[in-house]
């Protein structure tokens, strides 16, 4: 719980030092980077600070360009850790409740992040097809297609968005396997455990080999390729597939 506590008192206090200058500073020039990359650096000082460590494997299969990145989604901490790994700005699609928050509502905003109400299905298509115009300007996204955390760990069905987005902009699909956060920070739990989490960015998909009306085929191997790289707990139940070579270290003993 400790670790929880720090981690809310000083990224808030980081957040209110430092979020006003720079929204100004991204307002007035209109260019977010700064704004991005102190959040994010600051962001990963502190999930260090609280014991967890994040290796990343796989960044040199990531092609040039405006790219989809794909992700399982378990917990609080898998955010950060896939955030922080992928090497360049990225927008996300977020769940419209989260642009409510002070300074990081606008932060969210100017740094060209998309809201997303997932219980209204118009206003999620129109959601989409706002990323789809951004993905055809040059602006990367990452986005969780199972459209929530899992309950248990393992990956869940895919929505179609993903693929029609990849298959609409025409660029490839980076499916990024994250393991082990959910055991760092537990479902519906404050407490922060420390261990460590493995991202690991997976081949791209060329999306340019399917049409709209094979957006179900493109969307399936998404999900499976994006499983195969999951170690056999986080994997659907029944996935076939061998283990990974390389399974992430085991969470450490937890203390508060």
């Amino acid at each position: 719980m400790l670790r929880a506590v720090f981690m809310c008192v000083f990224l808030s206090l980081y957040i209110l030092i430092l979020g006003p200058p720079l929204l100004i500073y991204t307002v007035l020039t209109k260019n977010p980077n700064p704004l991005y990359w102190t959040a994010i650096k600051g962001l990963m000082f502190f999930v260090n600070a609280t014991g967890v460590r994040v290796k990343v494997k796989g960044i040199e299969r990531i092609p040039s360009g405006t790219v989809i990145f794909a992700a399982n989604h378990t917990s609080a901490a898998d955010a950060p850790a896939v955030v922080g790994a992928i090497p360049r700005r990225i927008a996300i699609l977020l769940k419209r409740s989260l642009f409510k928050y002070p300074i990081v509502g606008q932060a969210f905003h100017l740094a060209q992040f998309i809201p997303v109400d997932r219980f209204n299905r118009d206003s999620a298509i129109i959601s989409l097809e706002k990323a789809t115009e951004a993905l055809k300007s040059g602006q990367s996204f990452l986005i969780y297609p199972e459209g929530t955390r899992s309950p248990d760990g393992r990956l869940q069905k895919f929505k179609k968005g993903t693929a029609v987005m990849a298959i609409k902009a025409g660029v490839p699909l980076v499916p990024i396997a994250c393991s082990n956060a959910h055991r760092i920070m537990k479902k519906r739990e404050l407490k922060i455990y420390p261990g460590e989490i493995l991202v690991e960015f997976l081949p791209p998909i060329d999306s340019t080999q399917y049409t709209l009306d094979q957006r179900e085929d493109l969307n399936q191997r998404l999900h499976d390729e994006l499983a195969s790289g999951l170690p056999p707990d986080q994997r659907p139940l029944g996935f076939p597939g061998p283990a990974p070579a390389d399974a992430p270290a085991t969470t450490e003993n937890p203390s508060s």
